[in-house]
């Protein structure tokens, strides 16, 4: 797996903001990957008045879509730029690595930092080809709008590990999708102050509901706020766990590819993604860290939450 990369997500200029340039300035001198810029491929997930929206901020030097989410006067082209990089990536089995991320951003709506929804946006297009599709989300927020785009959807299994509570106040144990998709949502709300342990716990039991999907293609939502120093979160991981997720993809999935989302300890980010595309690529660890552990307080209130939504996905999959 190689990085796919521009220069041109640097323009995104939030200035003072968590979500900003600094997060992917390691890689500013990386080669620069030819990605195809094609303005259609918001339209495969957002309305045309929201892209119009974005658009038309934009050229009129920026602002705020929501309390959130900024842009500045090249945020529409970078945002178009990570789509259509995911989309590459999905085609290359390689990580698009962008920004803005995207996994918030609903059909009409920005959200969290996100524009335009860039995993869901290459999945729609592998949907188009019925090919059977996992999202695998590990950041450490909930991908609310990834999920609900497609909640009703059987040919999308969507998983996410995530800090519960924390934004975007979603992501429950008992939310497992509708008609056509009910069982198709794997929510794992994970307590504040999770370490590696629990983490991996929730890895080991899920991992026979997405072998029983069998997907076509793993789609992999790259986030790393859930590393135990970053600046949003109150999770524990250490940055090993990255590189275990890296090595449980390559072993369990013969296509997958990445785009990342969020992480914003812009010193200890770098390490967390080296980690990931060192487990992925069968490369020593690159960055080594204590494995933490959890409470016993949080390991009942995960227990309970990992217990609750395996009842709730029972009548589904075949679980032990």
């Amino acid at each position: 797996m190689d990085i796919i990369f521009r220069p041109e997500f640097l323009l995104h200029d939030t200035g003072m903001h968590p979500e900003n340039k600094k997060r992917l300035e390691t890689w500013a001198q990386s080669p620069c990957a030819e990605i195809p810029y094609d303005e259609s491929l918001p339209g495969l997930i957002h309305t045309e008045s929201y892209i119009r929206s974005v658009r038309d901020l934009c050229l009129a030097g920026g602002g705020h879509l929501d309390a959130d989410t900024v842009v500045s006067g090249r945020s529409y082209e970078s945002a178009v730029l990570a789509a259509a990089a995911t989309v590459l990536a999905s085609r290359t089995q390689n990580f698009a690595l962008v920004r803005p991320p995207g996994h918030h951003a609903h059909p009409d709506k920005a959200s969290g930092f996100c524009i335009f929804n860039n995993i869901a946006i290459a999945v729609q297009k592998l949907v188009n080809e019925n090919k059977r599709v996992l999202i695998f989300d590990f950041d450490g927020h909930l991908g609310d709008g990834t999920e609900k785009i497609f909640y009703e959807s059987d040919q999308v299994l969507y998983w996410s590990l995530h800090q519960s509570p924390a934004f975007p106040y979603w992501g429950d144990e008992h939310q497992i999708g509708e008609g056509a998709g009910k069982g198709y949502t794997l929510n794992m709300p994970l307590p504040p102050a999770t370490g590696d342990d629990l983490f991996w716990k929730a890895i080991e039991a899920l991992t026979p509901i997405a072998k029983q999907f069998a997907p076509d293609v793993v789609a992999v939502s790259a986030g790393f706020d859930a590393h135990q120093f970053d600046l949003l979160l109150d999770l524990r991981l250490s940055a090993g766990i990255f590189y275990k997720l890296g090595q449980w993809l390559r072993k369990n999935f013969d296509c997958f590819f990445a785009t990342l989302e969020g992480g914003y300890n812009v010193e200890l980010f770098p390490h967390c993604v080296d980690n990931f595309l060192c487990g992925v690529n069968n490369l020593p660890m690159a960055y080594k860290e204590q494995p933490t552990d959890s409470s016993m307080q949080v390991t009942e209130e995960f227990d309970f939450r990992l217990h609750a939504l395996i009842d709730h996905l029972k009548p589904y999959w075949s679980l032990s």
